[in-house]
């Protein structure tokens, strides 16, 4: 009896109830123009919950997700929430490689995908024949139609699993930006924790119109429990294209957007910028990597002063520190450097290679414990020891701590570069870079030298209009940093490349540069 009595809350009981107080409400809109209210959500999601089972999927499943942005992913991703199924979301960016490795690593049976990823999927089906089940969502060459199943199954009211909450049923692997990527466990406990956090310290508009330009099989899919919790509505776009993003804000009015800084870049930067009216925005959340500051100067020039950033990684989801619209001051280079402030859902310090605290104003890794960290990596003991040493999560993320309590993230502790004996972290040289008025995005690495151990070296890239050379970018930097922190290399690129999850991969600009 005590146990009923106290039984938690989780992210299923959630979205049940708000699809049931939202029942004859839209609250979904579709790229085709369509709109779906909370009962047609639920009802629909009921169907692929009794399609799985009718085809054999149970507690024990394993299902790999491959879709871009329809409605189809929420139902997938909801009936595997509520039957308790293991699902690891395969990433629209990836390659074939990628989602074999996730396969083959995660022990997966079930592969669930988009009819237009069709051949990237009969290349995995190729290569992994353990895989027991292919199913498309729409006619398809490499698996079975899964939407005639759906259609004909019955719609009974959703009922939430008895949880402990301690159960995995996400998978969500890193970028593997430093090594081969990790499968980080994401427990019921730790989303709705997340979801808590999301819901005390976001800053959201009072009439949420939420325009999803992530993918929603990641992180954009995060953002529509609180949207329902909040009595909004979420509008979906088939992705990230500027002109359809700023058209999407205009038609809709929309007021709130969750961007990574190269989307905001790309807005700012589009020839077509000054043709739309995006005054109706009231919130633009930005984080999973940082903003230069002086685009970020130039963003609350051009949008106003919107600008909300969270800072977390996908073993501590989300929010591990917040900095607030108000506290994004325009003319404080420092203040915007920051990642915010802890929220105090959880415990942070910064601490030095001992596990002890690092002094104010001394650079240290952050860390954190709580509720909200990963149960680990899967499968990886050893990387879950690692990452989990002295009694707290390694983040891998160097950080300073003001006066005023804002951290500001100096660099990833291994994208440190050690020249000459100095250490430079590469964060501080691509602001430096971005204040040259030329330059719209700069990434730094390392390279190995035999004089200075590694030299700094940047990958720029200038904005449509900038003209510099590498020399003029170097004297630049030199003057505002010192000359160790200069970039003795400059290579100037279209576009940086990113990893999955829209974070600057330093792997693949050192492959590229590197090898030459």
């Amino acid at each position: 009896m005590p146990e009923k009595i106290h039984q938690e809350m989780f992210t299923p009981h959630l979205v049940i109830e708000m699809l049931r107080v939202h029942a004859d409400r839209n609250v979904l809109f579709l790229p085709d123009g369509s709109a779906r209210t909370g009962r047609q959500i639920a009802d629909e999601t009921s169907r692929y919950c009794q399609a799985f089972k009718s085809l054999g999927l149970n507690r024990n499943s394993r299902i790999a997700l491959l879709s871009g942005n329809r409605a189809e992913v929420i139902h997938v991703m909801d009936a595997a929430l509520i039957e308790t199924m293991l699902i690891a979301p395969l990433h629209p960016m990836g390659a074939a490689d990628d989602f074999v490795y996730v396969v083959e690593d995660a022990n997966i049976d079930t592969v669930i995908f988009d009819p237009k990823f069709d051949a990237l999927i009969a290349e995995v089906k190729q290569r992994c024949p353990q895989l027991a089940r292919i199913w498309s969502l729409g006619p398809s060459e490499a698996g079975d139609d899964l939407l005639p199943v759906v259609a004909r199954q019955p719609a009974p009211p959703l009922v939430a699993p008895a949880l402990s909450g301690y159960e995995v049923y996400r998978l969500t692997y890193s970028g593997g930006t430093t090594g081969k990527p990790k499968g980080i466990e994401g427990s019921y406990r730790c989303f709705i924790e997340m979801t808590r956090i999301m819901m005390a310290e976001w800053e959201w508009p009072e009439d949420i119109r939420h325009l999803l330009v992530a993918p929603l099989s990641h992180t954009g899919g995060v953002m529509f429990l609180p949207t329902l919790l909040k009595g909004g509505a979420f509008y979906v776009i088939p992705g990230f294209e500027p002109v359809a993003v700023m058209e999407a804000i205009q038609k809709h009015r929309i007021n709130c957007v969750l961007m990574v800084p190269t989307m905001i870049y790309a807005l700012m930067d589009h020839p077509r910028f000054s043709e739309f009216d995006l005054s109706s925005l009231e919130t633009v959340i930005y984080g999973a990597s940082p903003m230069s500051v002086p685009r970020l100067q130039e963003a609350i020039e051009k949008f106003g002063p919107v600008f909300f950033q969270f800072y977390g990684q996908v073993e501590c989801p989300m929010t591990i520190t917040i900095m607030r619209k108000s506290e994004h001051i325009a003319d404080d280079p420092r203040r915007l450097a920051s990642c915010g402030r802890p929220v105090p859902w959880l415990n942070v310090a910064l601490l030095d290679d001992d596990g002890e605290p690092v002094p104010d104003g001394e650079p240290g890794e952050i860390c954190t414990r709580g509720p909200l960290v990963m149960p680990g990596y899967y499968n990886k003991p050893e990387q879950t020891e690692e990452a989990f040493r002295h009694g707290w999560l390694h983040t891998g993320d160097i950080a300073i701590k003001d006066p005023d309590g804002f951290l500001r993230i100096v660099d990833r502790a291994k994208d440190m570069i050690i020249t000459g004996g100095f250490n430079v972290f590469p964060r501080e040289v691509e602001d430096a870079l971005c204040a040259h008025p030329a330059v719209a995005q700069a990434a730094v690495f390392g390279a190995p030298d035999e004089k200075w151990g590694e030299m700094v070296t940047a990958a720029v890239v200038l904005k449509p209009d900038g003209q510099a050379t590498g020399e003029e970018l170097s004297k630049h930097v030199r003057a505002a940093k010192g000359a160790h922190q200069a970039p003795k290399t400059v290579h100037f690129v279209d576009a940086i490349p990113l990893t999955n999850l829209g974070k600057p991969d330093k792997k693949a600009l050192r492959a590229q540069f590197l090898r030459r």
